[in-house]
């Protein structure tokens, strides 16, 4: 039998609130923050420069984590939002570093090219050193795209320690990217006789943030360290 006086001011149970029901949440599972920022997360969880689906390790780590540099999402100057860059971001390849590496992958092509003409045509004459060089742009093209859309390292960058990365999230250049960037790079050299390399260069020098040369804002890629 119930004890419960329907003139008292106290809710039945003795006074006691109920907690059986809860106030509905706000917030929906898998529902972004409305203050998260946009190098947060992306579709596998992680941000653009960590995490494993962008070469990360057994321990979830990504590329661009941590490292001497202070890079990662916590570390400085890369990871504070007034930094400049995406979270997590390693440093810029160093000029020196990336014009030593063309000159690498300049020398190997170049060799190569001039080897595969040499049973065909002397070189005593306009025409050897001619098919040598169009023979030169033509592997620099096919060479340049394939090692980029690989790991985003030709030979020469493996040498000097920088590589080429999406700039949205750290992945290597693969598919359209690699061959964009590649063909950016070549084709309009091949017509121009090398001035494009000078027009080229000098635009990464004066980019900022990223320091991107032409072929790099075509691609949407940038040059990091792997230090």
């Amino acid at each position: 039998m119930s004890t419960y006086d329907p003139s008292s001011s106290e809710p039945e149970g003795g006074g006691k609130p109920s907690f059986d029901k809860q106030p509905p949440s706000s917030s929906t599972p898998g529902e972004t923050p409305p203050n998260g920022s946009p190098y947060d997360t992306n579709a596998y969880g992680a941000g653009p420069y960590t995490g494993a689906p962008f070469g990360g390790d057994s321990h979830g780590a990504g590329p661009y984590d941590g490292g001497p540099h202070g890079g990662g999402p916590g570390g400085a100057p890369y990871g504070s939002p007034g930094g400049g860059q995406p979270a997590g971001m390693p440093p810029l390849g160093t000029w020196p570093h990336r014009i030593l590496a063309r000159v690498i992958d300049y020398v190997l092509i170049q060799v190569i090219a001039f080897l595969l003409v040499l049973p065909f045509t002397g070189f005593g004459n306009r025409d050897g050193w001619t098919g040598g060089v169009w023979v030169y742009y033509g592997l620099y093209l096919i060479y340049e795209g394939l090692m980029l859309s690989r790991d985003g390292q030709t030979l020469g960058k493996k040498v000097m320690n920088v590589r080429v990365a999406m700039l949205a999230d750290g992945s290597s250049p693969a598919g359209s990217a690699a061959w964009t960037r590649a063909a950016v790079y070549t084709l309009p050299a091949a017509v121009c006789c090398g001035i494009w390399w000078l027009v080229d260069g000098l635009f990464g020098v004066f980019n900022k943030p990223y320091r991107q040369c032409l072929h790099d804002k075509a691609a949407k890629t940038v040059v990091v360290s792997t230090r």
